[in-house]
């Protein structure tokens, strides 16, 4: 009877991590292209359009009409699926970096260096992600790098916290224990034993914050703290699209936001999947 109960739900992560798995892949795969095809001269430069005429409808020349410079509204669209991933990349690889580390440092050595990182972590974690991404983004200013660094601060404490309680509890185990008594020392048993056994829920953990990610840099970007203009992102894009909205410009508004939702959700389903997938094969192994 357990594994009928399993099934069902089994069955639902499966199908949620494989349209997840789909739509990210699509979304790199845009990412690849789109700049190619500029340089190869099958689309325009996302910031040409002094030759375009401005808020131009759909049409067969510009599929997703023009903005208020005469910009190609689908040409900055899937141009803005690369910047949003290199950014969101960026960031959650410089907030692995630093956080799963420390995290089991923390969790392995104890004392006052867990007690003095969990106090840094959960100051950082107790404030609000968009809040702590825009004062970050305001200190560093405008730019790639910047805006990968404001984010990346805001995840470093969710990697701390799940490596540090795992590490934790394996420091606790019989094989960590014999390894110290034959003389293992700190660097070769992190290295050896806790690596290893932490990083597994690294990957949902992943998924997941990158879907919130790709919010908060949107958000970043429609109040103006996110990218330069000349960079094209689906938040800034919003943001400049509001003012033409009243008026039944609704193209420029329409794709950015559409596209911002699409890899939102395809993030979304991958993490969910995964933690649904995993949990319930930790449940049948235990069931069974």
């Amino acid at each position: 009877m357990p594994l009928l109960t399993l099934r069902p739900a089994t069955s639902l992560s499966g199908r949620m991590a494989r349209w997840g798995l789909v739509i990210v892949v699509v979304y790199a795969l845009v990412a690849v292209l789109t700049p190619l095809m500029v340089q190869a001269g099958w689309l325009p430069e996302p910031n040409a359009g002094l030759q375009n005429p401005i808020y131009a409808a759909p049409s067969l020349g510009h599929w997703c009409g023009t903005d208020r410079l005469g910009r190609d509204v689908c040409v900055r669209t899937l141009a803005g699926s690369g910047v949003a991933l290199q950014v969101v990349l960026l960031a959650l690889v410089i907030a692995l970096v630093i956080g799963v580390p420390l995290g089991m440092v923390s969790g392995y050595l104890g004392g006052w260096v867990d007690r003095l990182l969990v106090l840094l972590m959960d100051t950082l974690y107790t404030l609000p992600v968009l809040l702590l991404s825009v004062v970050m983004a305001f200190l560093l200013g405008r730019g790639l790098p910047n805006a990968a660094a404001a984010l990346c601060v805001v995840y470093i404490p969710q990697y701390f916290r799940v490596v540090r309680n795992q590490s934790a509890q394996v420091k606790a185990e019989l094989y960590v224990e014999a390894a110290q008594s034959l003389g293992a020392g700190p660097l070769w048993i992190l290295r050896r034993y806790l690596l290893r056994n932490v990083i597994t829920s690294v990957p949902v953990l992943l998924t997941l914050n990158a879907a919130d990610a790709v919010l908060v840099l949107g958000g970043l970007g429609f109040l103006g703290l996110g990218l330069p203009e000349t960079i094209p992102e689906w938040g800034g894009d919003l943001q400049q699209a509001l003012t033409a909205l009243p008026t039944g410009i609704w193209w420029t508004a329409l794709y950015p936001g559409v596209a911002l939702f699409v890899l939102v959700l395809g993030l979304s389903f991958l993490g969910e999947g995964l933690e649904s997938w995993l949990s319930g094969g930790n449940a049948q192994r235990s069931g069974s």
